[in-house]
């Protein structure tokens, strides 16, 4: 490892079902950029990769491989060369692999041919950052271990990156707790913006803050991925993959499943708005 960027970590589909343990399910995410740049590369989609939070990343490789990076599109060079992301690139032993910072976006997936082979933890070697489970991430002088090729790279899932647009129109599902705030579909659906304080854990939101019916606090309630809860200060918080387990703050909503990857690539100043999904 040359440089990891702002942050490169491991992650792999993550570890669902534990959340009884207090433990996150973790995992990348941008789920569909992972499972892309896997197929690439000829790795089962379970395989881990690095999520390079803004790219700034390089490494020089000691084995021949084949790599892929997905995500917002960005550039990849090979010893200076362009290589192009989104298409499997074979690098030999001694090369240097640099990926840039993409101009819209904010996380880029890197897969290599036979997966990023650390130790797994509680059935994972995805980082949590909440809970500090998993692989630390990486550092300067690290040597990432890689596991034994599996498949045929193959370019038959090349795909154009996509633009993260400027504003997101994001879909909501009301509830539980949405009958403690006053219009909640309406207010909910206001221009809101995502903060710099935003991390794996939550994207945290800017805008006129949602206002309570009920004076009484919640006793702790599970959480799920997506959950919108809304703190004292009236600003939502849509939980991501490292999320708490539990939480005493009103959900007012949650995010469908298929809305999360796009919110996973939302920088700070991107515009939201939630759109409500009737049951």
């Amino acid at each position: 490892m040359l440089a990891p960027g702002p942050s490169a970590l491991v992650q792999d589909l993550g570890r669902p079902g534990l959340g009884q343990l207090g433990v996150p399910p973790s995992g990348a995410l941008d789920v569909p950029a992972l499972r892309l740049a896997n197929r690439l590369v000829g790795n089962a989609s379970h395989e881990a990769g690095l999520e390079l939070l803004l790219g700034g990343f390089s490494c020089r490789a000691q084995a021949s491989c084949t790599i892929a990076v997905t995500g917002p599109a960005v550039s990849v060079t090979v010893d200076g060369r362009q290589a192009g992301s989104h298409v499997p690139v074979f690098v030999t032993a001694g090369q240097t692999l640099e990926i840039g910072t993409p101009a819209a976006g904010l996380r880029c997936y890197l897969a290599v041919s036979g997966g990023i082979a650390v130790d797994a933890e509680l059935g994972s070697r995805s980082r949590d950052v909440l809970s500090e489970i998993g692989p630390p991430p990486l550092a300067p002088g690290d040597v990432v271990p890689l596991g034994a090729a599996q498949g045929i790279p193959g370019g038959a899932d090349e795909l154009a990156a996509a633009c993260p647009p400027p504003e997101l129109l994001v879909p909501v599902l009301l509830g539980p707790r949405d009958d403690w705030f006053d219009d909640a579909a309406h207010r909910l659906a206001a221009r809101w913006t995502v903060t710099a304080e935003s991390n794996r854990v939550g994207l945290r939101l800017d805008g006129t803050p949602l206002q309570r019916k009920e004076e009484r606090e919640l006793p702790s309630e599970g959480l799920i991925t997506g959950a919108i809860q809304v703190p004292p200060s009236g600003l939502p918080v849509v939980f991501l993959a490292d999320h708490p387990t539990t939480g005493g703050y009103p959900v007012i909503g949650v995010v469908a499943r298929e809305a999360l990857p796009a919110l996973a690539q939302a920088r700070p100043g991107t515009a939201v708005r939630f759109r409500y999904l009737p049951v």
